[in-house]
């Protein structure tokens, strides 16, 4: 339990500290001016301003890696905010009819986009508007790590993915010792836990009594949680699985079981 939780924790300290620099990237690209002159106020000296802007990420080159992470911490932490995170990059699917501050988005001001009227081509909105949206995004970020100091925080996934974690280590050394049955075996209940928890995180009712990994993988499938392609690979999966059973003839082989290994491990890691 405690490896995971502080494995989450520095994980959030680092995306929130990047996030702050990266705000303050935006706010130096967006807002030149003003922000020089704040902090001719706050620095006073040249040489440490310069120094102090050469250490600042690049807004544009960065924001898309910082968004990625922060993408897998909400939704293993924070699931019902992870709408609400997408909307405030997004360009929505559905054409806007004009483009305002308000239906601005982070995804606008990547491209540059500002929008102007008259002739003398005043400025109606551009990239200053993804401040307040790229702000909100952080403070979502922010009230994860509320999230873990509150007495109400759930920490049974945590618990989950540690024991996991332990198993598929215990699997790994099985499968190296020859007991690739075994190895499978325990593989296999891996992934069925972890699928099932999946489910429990959508709120998909699971109606069969013993239900099999596929089973979950096909809920999963129905309910528009995974695609085609990670469908197949977890009906792959299973196969695998399914070579352990003591009652089928093809002795499975230790590659096979490494493949399953790496493949669970895969799944629990990317899948929420």
């Amino acid at each position: 339990m405690i490896s995971n939780l502080e494995k989450y924790k520095k994980d959030l300290e680092l995306l929130i500290a990047n996030g702050e620099k990266l705000l303050t990237a935006l706010q130096g690209h967006c807002l030149p001016q003003q922000f020089h002159e704040a902090l001719k106020k706050q620095l006073k000296d040249d040489k440490k301003i310069d120094k102090y802007l050469k250490e600042l990420p690049s807004f544009h080159d960065t924001y898309q890696i910082w968004y990625s992470e922060a993408l897998i911490l909400i939704r293993q932490l924070l699931p019902d905010r992870l709408s609400d995170f997408i909307k405030l990059y997004e360009r929505p699917k559905t054409n806007r009819k004009e483009i305002t501050h308000e239906n601005y988005v982070i995804e606008d001001a990547l491209y540059g986009l500002t929008i102007t009227r008259t002739l003398q081509k005043e400025k109606v909105v551009g990239p200053d508007s993804a401040i307040p949206r790229f702000n909100q995004q952080l403070n979502i970020i922010k009230s994860i790590n509320r999230r873990f100091e509150s007495s109400l925080f759930d920490i049974k996934q945590l618990v989950q993915a540690d024991f996991f974690d332990s198993e598929l280590d215990a699997a790994k050394e099985l499968n190296k010792k020859g007991f690739v049955r075994g190895a499978g075996a325990i593989a296999g209940v891996v992934l069925e836990g972890h699928l099932r928890q999946v489910c429990d995180n959508h709120k998909i009712t699971v109606s069969k009594k013993n239900p099999t990994i596929n089973d979950f993988a096909q809920l999963l499938k129905d309910s528009d949680v995974i695609e085609t392609p990670v469908w197949r690979n977890i009906q792959h999966l299973a196969d695998l699985r399914n070579l352990c059973d003591h009652k089928t003839n093809v002795e499975p082989k230790r590659e096979d079981i490494g493949e399953l290994i790496d493949g669970v491990l895969k799944v629990t890691k990317t899948l929420f």
